[in-house]
């Protein structure tokens, strides 16, 4: 993917969470391969970050250029620790992408608290930490753009998606206040609104009526992959300082809400 006219992303230095799988990790490749930025891979699971750092080398990116840190983002020390190592090791932060996030499809009569809890946990307080621990970075430079994994779900409950719905209902809600905070600091807030993505989120729910019910992976067209949601994020992010795409909304063509 080209970008626009007069941008570029080169020596630009992304943090990307949930950068371990699915879109995560597409995201990664693409501002690290296309997008030729210092991208600092973050999540739990620093074996598999391992592994693609690894994969981004072979594919012709710096060491230097590829960072993996192991972060909770629900972990408030956590957060706040990656930010530091980013700023040691690269002295800045440009961008950041919070892609950690969890879904799980259930039906409320059914009591599944515990995946309620996890989806509240990472989708919302995951999302305020790490804006809560760059913003003070970014303030302090006046610039920098922070780009939201979010859902078609954030824009139209879904059945099924009653929590998860909610949590990207949050997370659009708070956006739009704090874009208005941020004007003054040139930093921008976009949030990207994939409908379904394949990727392995909607299997590790444990409500098989509801994942029966209402998981459209399974619905017979072709949804959408990893690789267009990374494409949007690095068109959002080629765009001059004056533009500001606060949202996109992207799905599968014969699936729109």
């Amino acid at each position: 993917m080209s970008l626009a006219p007069g941008t570029s992303l080169l020596e630009k230095v992304c943090i990307v969470t949930g950068a371990s799988e699915g879109i995560g990790e597409a995201i990664a490749r693409v501002l690290a391969i296309d997008g030729g930025s210092s991208v600092v891979l973050a999540s739990r699971q620093i074996d598999k970050l391992n592994s693609l750092a690894q994969r981004l080398q072979a594919a012709g990116c710096s060491e230097q250029n590829i960072f993996a840190v192991q972060c909770d983002v629900t972990n408030l020390s956590d957060t706040q620790a990656l930010i530091q190592k980013t700023l040691e090791k690269y002295g800045r932060i440009d961008v950041l992408v919070n892609c950690a996030g969890l879904m799980y499809y259930t039906l409320m009569k059914n009591g599944q608290h515990d995946e309620w809890s996890k989806q509240i946990d990472v989708n919302c307080h995951g999302t305020t930490n790490m804006i809560g621990a760059v913003l003070p970075h970014m303030i302090e430079n006046k610039r920098g753009h922070i780009l939201n994994i979010t859902s078609d779900a954030g824009k139209r409950g879904f059945a099924g998606l009653a929590v998860y719905s909610g949590t990207k209902f949050f997370i659009e809600g708070f956006t739009q206040a704090l874009r208005q905070e941020m004007i003054e600091y040139n930093i921008r807030i976009t949030n990207i609104q994939p409908g379904d993505v394949a990727t392995k989120l909607a299997g590790r729910s444990t409500d098989q009526e509801a994942k029966s019910k209402f998981d459209g992976s399974n619905a017979g067209h072709k949804i959408l992959d990893p690789e267009d949601i990374a494409k949007t994020v690095l068109f959002a992010l080629s765009q001059p300082a004056h533009v500001a795409l606060n949202e996109i909304l992207i799905e599968p063509q014969a699936a729109p809400i």
